[in-house]
């Protein structure tokens, strides 16, 4: 392992600028196809998803899912009394982001034979990375690819006084040390309700402002609306269609959220969770003719698009195909062979084949770890009308299924499936309701497999568990 300060010159087969969860497999991947790579990193090893974002907001939320859960059921929700332990669900989010040291992640470097550099690294020209230490320079050359790997950071609208205001982004608000006693939440996609509901079970009062008319809404409708019925039931106040006009921080450190009806919302904290932006400001783009802080454009392999000689990638966040980190995995493992396979001169990017992320396309599984749980995949009715599919929905009750009733008393969910009629096959599917996320990864299966309807018939699913879902919506489709 190779983590250096000092002023040098490397040659590697590939460069990985960003050492998160995707840098991380693009180079792994690429030294497990026979190829030297190093990884570049100016923060924590790791990535946000370990230290920001996927791992401390699970935490966060698990807790109160748990009780939640207990008291759904009679027999269960007599032993359960109090509130939550603030100090323990913080020490356990703390653990699960290993106290924000990488000291472990570099470990698992180490293991992999992937070199690191610690500092910030940019391009200065082909297939050159210059790396800003904490001593001087460290030029870094690449045999085969320089990969992209920088992901995104969270964007602040352009409100009136929201920069002044020094609100929480979602990195803040994973790692905050306590509740705030009064939290605003401007924005109701998925970090938004997650984070609103994780501090809500933490005893905070919280409101939530959404611009759109519904919550989540990149999902279907159902799933905005049975989410904000529960965040209703348990105290936040969710406002939907609502126009934020300024906000200012006082000299007290309250906040205050001024709204376009003239009214005005007060706050401890303000959490702006409005969308990400592209980390790319400055990673000498301008030395390969890209443009400094935009969205990288790749095609399926994971090549920049413009650049020629495929020798520069990127993957995940950062070309802007799907913000989530499993995909970017996904578009790592994918990348990372395509680099070894162009460096042997056997690259199959065909759609489906080893080489192509085929599946960021149409065929994307994405979970709301809210409660109720919301889990999608593939197109939803809009999207597929607006892809010219010849759709048919079918719904279906989650909680007139068997198993359903027995996991929870009075549980309430709904499900969804997107068929082609002319194929006869599932392109998306929705999943609304408690822990509803595991019934995601069959969905997935049929949607990329593209399963037609009469063999799913034959996919007997056990009862009584939830799964018999399946079986409800292919009868409602007329199986």
């Amino acid at each position: 392992m190779s983590d250096t300060q000092s002023h040098d010159a490397r040659t590697y087969d590939v460069v990985v600028i960003g050492a998160g969860s995707t840098g991380e497999n693009v180079a792994d991947r690429a030294v497990k196809g026979g190829l030297s790579a190093v990884v570049v990193e100016a923060d924590l090893v790791g990535g946000d998803c370990s230290y920001w974002a996927c791992m401390p907001s699970k935490a966060l939320l698990r807790p109160g899912h748990a009780v939640a859960a207990a008291r759904r059921v009679d027999g269960a929700r007599q032993a359960v009394s109090g509130t939550l332990d603030v100090a323990g669900v913080l020490d356990r989010r703390d653990r699960f982001a290993s106290s924000w040291d990488d000291a472990g992640q570099v470990h698992w470097l180490e293991g992999a034979h992937i070199d690191l550099v610690r500092g910030h690294g940019g391009l200065a020209g082909e297939r050159h990375v210059e790396v800003e230490t904490a001593d001087g320079t460290c030029s870094l050359t690449a045999r085969h690819a320089v990969v992209i790997a920088t992901g995104s950071a969270p964007a602040l609208p352009p409100i009136p006084g929201l920069t002044e205001a020094r609100p929480w982004t979602t990195k803040d608000a994973t790692a905050a040390k306590e509740p705030p006693r009064r939290l605003v939440v401007l924005g109701g996609g998925v970090a938004g309700c997650e984070l609103a509901q994780a501090w809500a079970s933490l005893g905070s009062a919280v409101t939530l402002l959404e611009m759109a008319d519904r919550l989540l809404p990149a999902y279907e409708p159902v799933a905005g609306q049975l989410l904000a019925e529960a965040m209703a039931e348990t105290g936040i106040d969710v406002r939907l269609g609502v126009t934020v006009t300024g906000a200012g921080r006082h000299p007290d450190g309250t906040v205050t959220v001024r709204l376009e009806d003239g009214t005005a919302v007060e706050a401890d904290e303000l959490l702006v969770a409005a969308g990400r932006r592209a980390r790319t400001n400055a990673l000498g783009l301008a030395s390969v003719d890209l443009e400094p802080g935009c969205w990288l454009e790749v095609d399926d392999t994971m090549a920049v698009a413009g650049v020629p000689g495929d020798w520069l990638y990127a993957a995940g966040d950062v070309n802007h195909r799907v913000l989530l980190t499993h995909q970017g995995k996904y578009q790592a493992r994918i990348c990372g062979d395509a680099i070894v396979a162009r460096a042997h001169g056997r690259l199959n990017p065909a759609p489906w084949g080893p080489h192509a992320a085929t599946a960021g396309h149409r065929a994307v599984p994405q979970v709301v770890f809210t409660d109720p749980e919301v889990a999608a995949v593939g197109l939803g009715e809009s999207e597929a009308t607006e892809a010219g599919v010849s759709v048919r929905v079918v719904d279906y009750p989650l909680g007139q299924v068997a198993g359903a009733a027995l996991y929870a008393d009075g549980y309430r969910g709904h499900a969804r499936l997107v068929v082609d009629e002319d194929r006869r096959v599932v392109v998306g599917a929705t999943f609304v309701g408690p822990d509803a996320g595991e019934l995601l990864h069959a969905a997935t299966i049929a949607v990329v497999g593209e399963v037609p309807l009469d063999r799913l018939w034959h996919a007997v699913p056990s009862y009584p568990t939830i799964s018999e879902v399946w079986l409800r919506l292919l009868e409602a489709y007329g199986l």
